[in-house]
């Protein structure tokens, strides 16, 4: 079987550190081109300044990874969809609920496979996670999401401004684990946003949700950490404690700890590839939506403004 011709459109840092490390180390997949109008080529491999030029152009692609900030990822979308080529989306899959879901209208239509991709969920510790928890009564859920912007995204500026989602951006991982790891579905029942008083987007939130059987979930993001950086979750259920921590890497059960390998954009390319093969896509929006509520209904406070 050849394989499905790739292109990654836009070459910032999770395209070069993530992306392309993963494609190149999945058989399935051949690296067919990047786009990017402003970053440097990967030698060896063509390179355009946009996606209109490519599919104009070529080289002839079957898919694109779209690696860009969620403000222009629809547009993109729609140009490959048209063309019939399956599309990845980087998280979140778009700046809004809606076009997310126009997107998988157009990819039903043309058959192509569309794939909203949540890397956390592909960490070591969040599929024995959700095995064991399956059957456990959820008691409460903590989840403490504490790093710094500084370190983590420097010189972003999209990521301040309306659709970029500020604190959401890393905090949607966590949503996406708490999503696909609780047995019950989650709903917002009240949320408080900090936004700096020169910046669109929130530099820390509070969240409080409930799960169906009215299981507590408080949430803390926050990207003013110094010092140790903070990505756990705590579960305490009828049988004891779980805690996921380093973003999903390390689960700790009452029966001990594991610690896993680094395999989340491995484990998203392995699916995609296996939704191409067979004809379907894969666009959950939970976590999107739960952050879509907080922007609908949460209070919002006002902090001293960010310089980078």
């Amino acid at each position: 079987m050849d394989p499905i011709r790739i292109a990654v459109v836009g070459l910032g840092k999770i395209a070069r550190d993530q992306h392309l490390p993963a494609i190149a180390g999945n058989g399935t997949f051949s690296l067919a081109a990047t786009v990017s109008p402003h970053d440097h080529a990967i030698e060896g491999v063509p390179h355009l300044a946009s996606l209109d030029a490519l599919l104009a152009e070529g080289p002839a692609v079957d898919a694109v990874a779209l690696c860009t900030p969620p403000q222009v990822r629809h547009d993109l979308a729609v140009a490959a969809l048209k063309r019939g080529v399956h599309v990845f989306l980087e998280k979140p899959p778009g700046a809004t609920l809606s076009e997310v879901a126009a997107l998988q209208v157009r990819a039903d239509r043309v058959g192509a496979s569309l794939f909203a991709a949540w890397h956390a969920r592909f960490a070591a510790g969040v599929a024995p996670a959700r095995a064991w928890l399956a059957e456990r009564r959820i008691d409460r859920v903590q989840v403490t999401w504490r790093e710094d912007v500084r370190v983590w995204h420097p010189g972003q500026a999209w990521i301040w401004e309306p659709g970029g989602l500020g604190v959401f951006d890393p905090g949607i991982n966590a949503l996406s684990i708490v999503t696909h790891i609780l047995p019950r579905p989650i709903f917002l029942k009240a949320a408080t946003l900090t936004l700096p008083e020169n910046r669109a987007a929130p530099i820390a939130a509070e969240l409080h949700l409930l799960d169906t059987a009215d299981a507590p979930i408080t949430v803390d993001f926050d990207w003013r950490q110094t010092g140790p950086q903070l990505w756990d979750i705590i579960v305490e259920t009828d049988a004891g404690t779980l805690r996921l921590s380093q973003g999903g890497a390390v689960l700790a059960l009452p029966s001990g700890t594991e610690h896993g390998e680094d395999v989340e954009y491995a484990g998203l390319y392995s699916r995609f590839a296996n939704l191409i093969r067979g004809g379907c896509s894969d666009v959950d929006t939970d976590p999107l939506r739960i952050v879509a509520d907080a922007f609908l209904c949460g209070r919002r406070l006002t902090t001293q403004a960010f310089h980078d």
